[in-house]
């Protein structure tokens, strides 16, 4: 059925394999670190949600 993404996946991963290491570290950090900066802030988001409609009500808070 992803037969198709297969096939594209290792023809990048053979370009990739094939290129000096300096590029290859350039490639892998020009398309892996925005994926893991984007991951990081879609974690960080959802945990803001998921305690916010957790946790203690800012409601009945004692005064100060």
């Amino acid at each position: 059925m992803l037969r198709w993404l297969a096939d594209w996946w290792n023809a990048v991963e053979l370009w990739v394999l094939g290129l000096p290491f300096p590029f290859q570290f350039a490639v892998v950090m020009l398309v892996l670190l925005p994926v893991c900066v984007g991951l990081a802030w879609l974690i960080d988001r959802a945990v803001d949600y998921v305690s916010a409609a957790v946790g203690p009500s800012h409601e009945h808070e004692p005064p100060v």
